[in-house]
């Protein structure tokens, strides 16, 4: 699939890694992480998102199934998701904020609109 950045990680240790980040990003509402993480987390928990909007059984049962928590899951669907009732998208915004000092990695803040 054109796009996937590997991150330097197997499928299922990048899958398992995403999607922790997916959950305390939706629980957070906002991370610092690298660059190409965030862009990897957006489209995502944006998935996410609408899935909170649709509001039936098998998206609730599609959330839980990537979310690792089920306290996030309802979070998404209670709280998060009517937030964005009247948007079509674009849920997330990425700001870079600069160098880490310890390896120059570039960072950036993820975080919900």
């Amino acid at each position: 699939m054109p796009g996937t950045r590997k991150l330097g990680k197997t499928t299922d240790q990048r899958m398992a890694m995403l999607r922790q980040q997916v959950t305390d990003f939706l629980d957070k509402g906002r991370m610092e992480t690298t660059v190409t993480r965030a862009k990897e987390i957006a489209p995502m928990a944006e998935k996410m998102i609408s899935l909170g909007k649709a509001k039936d059984l098998a998206s609730y049962r599609q959330a839980i199934a990537f979310i690792t928590r089920e306290d996030v899951a309802k979070k998404v669907f209670d709280e998060i998701a009517p937030k964005y009732a009247d948007r079509n998208g674009g849920y997330t915004r990425i700001t870079r904020i600069g160098a880490r000092r310890g390896d120059a990695a570039e960072l950036a803040v993820i975080e919900l609109v």
